[in-house]
């Protein structure tokens, strides 16, 4: 076996033993987030996604989409506390203005959401 075949066997045994080890990776809780959305199970999604965000707490895309999951749930609230999170992260990360625009406009934060609006524009004009 040339030394190319034994590091990509090397490799793949150290991946499946870290996985055994070590559990789920954030990515894979992500995954499991958007799996478990997908068919409704919001409260399973944010569970996932609550956990990626433990391992990563810096996990821009987990605050996101749990905010999401958060919404369909009822939890406005909690919606926009992860929402906030992605703006403080990141102050230009469009997703999170566009998403905490609709959770406002839903409690009729209207100034809110028009803000929020304003600023994902500013951030991408192409969005107007």
């Amino acid at each position: 076996m040339n030394a190319s075949l034994k590091y990509l066997a090397f490799v793949l045994v150290l991946n499946c033993f870290a996985s055994s080890v070590f559990g789920d990776t954030a990515e894979d809780l992500y995954t499991n987030g958007i799996a478990n959305a997908a068919k409704g199970d919001f409260g399973g999604a944010v569970a996932d996604f609550s956990k990626a965000i433990e391992l990563r707490p810096d996990y821009i895309e987990a605050y996101n989409k749990r905010g999401i999951a958060k919404q369909s749930e009822g939890d406005s609230d909690g919606a926009i506390a992860d929402f906030n999170k992605c703006v403080q992260l990141n102050p230009t990360f469009v997703k999170a203005y566009n998403n905490r625009a609709l959770v406002r406009q839903a409690k009729g934060d209207l100034d809110g959401a028009l803000a929020d609006l304003d600023k994902a524009i500013k951030l991408n004009p192409n969005l107007a």
